[in-house]
């Protein structure tokens, strides 16, 4: 029987750590005629939806001349080249829609110090296991 994880997972991208609060720059293809070319769109995710299946999205928002301009756009969607992560921000909510209602400096969240291509680098923890000391039998227990 096909389930309809195996017919996704063709269409299924390589993508970035993103994480709600990040900075990233969006590669989206645009059609003008009969050319083809690539438009950045710069800004905060402030909410990823739908998880990281064929059917997940990320809201990003950018201010351009004082207006808010919110994109919705689908993780693996054809019409994106490419996510690139610009910095790492620190956020304690899901969803960052408290942002639409602050202007100016209310409206940065904390960033992290971010190294561009650490979010691929990862290394397994060694695994501490505990040694129970062993009694000797003369102890009497």
């Amino acid at each position: 029987m096909i389930t309809i994880d195996k017919i996704t997972n063709e269409y299924l991208k390589k993508l970035p750590d993103i994480k709600v609060g990040d900075t990233i720059k969006v590669h989206q293809k645009i059609k003008e005629g009969n050319k083809e070319r690539v438009q950045v769109f710069e800004g905060i995710v402030i909410a990823m939806k739908h998880g990281k299946g064929i059917s997940g999205t990320l809201i990003v928002r950018k201010i351009i001349s004082g207006v808010g301009v919110e994109k919705i756009f689908p993780l693996h969607s054809p019409n994106v080249e490419k996510f690139e992560i610009v910095s790492r921000g620190k956020a304690r909510r899901a969803k960052l829609y408290y942002l639409r209602d602050r202007v100016g400096k209310k409206a940065k969240v904390r960033r992290k110090i971010y190294v561009p291509g650490q979010e691929t680098i990862t290394q397994p923890e060694p695994q501490m296991t505990q040694q129970t000391p062993e009694i000797p039998a003369e102890a009497g227990l």
